[in-house]
């Protein structure tokens, strides 16, 4: 504390320094239970550092403007550091570099357009897709007793950069793997269950026969499979990704096949973690892979199971 004496300022205690750091973590939808597990394990790093984590976002993945409006926010009150999982590719580029200017950025789940960010935690999005075609594929050789048919994606909201990498993992591995699996159509929505809903319905509509479809984040997922159990297709297999109560219910039913989950509760914990060790000019990683898992009936009982699709929100 020579500088703080030198300038006839008052030195901080440890415990008075460390009540002094507040670190925002600013997630996509502040209604979803996705982004409630991850500011459920921010506020638990918070309460573990002794650090203030305060939890805001907009309330829509689809409101990118009202989550660049939360970042400036943020970056305007001078806290230690700033946890952000941006909501669009481009869009967030440019607000995050300029913020990082000023304070230290540390990026979970999505990546965006800029090289700003001090530490980045997110899934392996490549890898998660591809785990989807994995199971997609053993799902409807399971059913229809071989894998081949046609199958479609449907995507949340465009350029997005955790989807869009679901989505080319999917694909490599559906052409390396299952050839006989045919990609007919990439539908995209607008962030909305309702929206996921419809899009369901015109596939199956359109393509009674289709044996596969893979929904690449919470909302999507949501929407199709409710259509699915209205609709019961018998030559259907569904994959989903991320995870609420109803759809742990589906897959124990057999309505979807399958859940490709992330561990947002330790995404939102080390990215608070991370946020305060960079703040105070201690070495981090570049990037962290935080883990991606394949739950379906076979094993969604299982402790590591529940553990993972039942964290305390508080």
């Amino acid at each position: 504390m020579i500088g703080a004496v030198a300038l006839g300022l008052p030195a901080l205690s440890p415990v008075q320094a460390r009540a002094a750091e507040t670190i925002p973590v600013i997630v996509k939808d502040t209604t979803a239970q996705y982004w409630q597990i991850v500011m459920a394990g921010a506020r638990k790093a918070g309460k573990d550092l002794g650090v203030n984590v305060q939890t805001m976002g907009a309330q829509s993945e689809a409101d990118i403007a009202g989550q660049i409006s939360a970042l400036e926010n943020a970056t305007a009150s001078h806290p230690a550091a700033i946890v952000i999982a941006p909501t669009q590719f481009a869009a967030l580029g440019p607000p995050i570099t300029d913020a990082a200017k000023s304070v230290k950025i540390i990026g979970i789940d999505s990546a965006a357009d800029t090289d700003a960010f001090t530490s980045f935690l997110t899934t392996d999005n490549v890898k998660g897709g591809a785990a989807a075609a994995d199971a997609l594929g053993a799902a409807i050789k399971a059913k229809n007793g071989s894998a081949t048919g046609n199958v479609a994606i449907i995507v949340s909201l465009p350029g997005v950069g955790s989807l869009d990498q679901r989505v080319k993992g999917f694909k490599a591995e559906l052409a390396s793997k299952y050839p006989d699996l045919k990609i007919i159509a990439v539908r995209v929505a607008d962030g909305q269950v309702t929206t996921g809903l419809n899009i369901a319905n015109d596939l199956l509509t359109a393509n009674p026969d289709l044996a596969g479809l893979f929904c690449v984040n919470l909302t999507m997922s949501q929407g199709a499979s409710q259509a699915i159990a209205e609709i019961k297709p018998p030559k259907l297999s569904m994959v989903a990704f991320d995870s609420d109560k109803k759809l742990a219910g589906l897959v124990r039913d057999g309505t979807v096949a399958a859940m490709i989950v992330q561990d947002p509760y330790r995404m939102g914990y080390d990215g608070v973690k991370t946020a305060l060790a960079a703040s105070r000019g201690q070495p981090v990683p570049k990037n962290v892979d935080t883990g991606v898992n394949t739950i379906d009936r076979t094993n969604i009982d299982t402790p590591y199971s529940v553990a993972l699709l039942n964290p305390k929100l508080d």
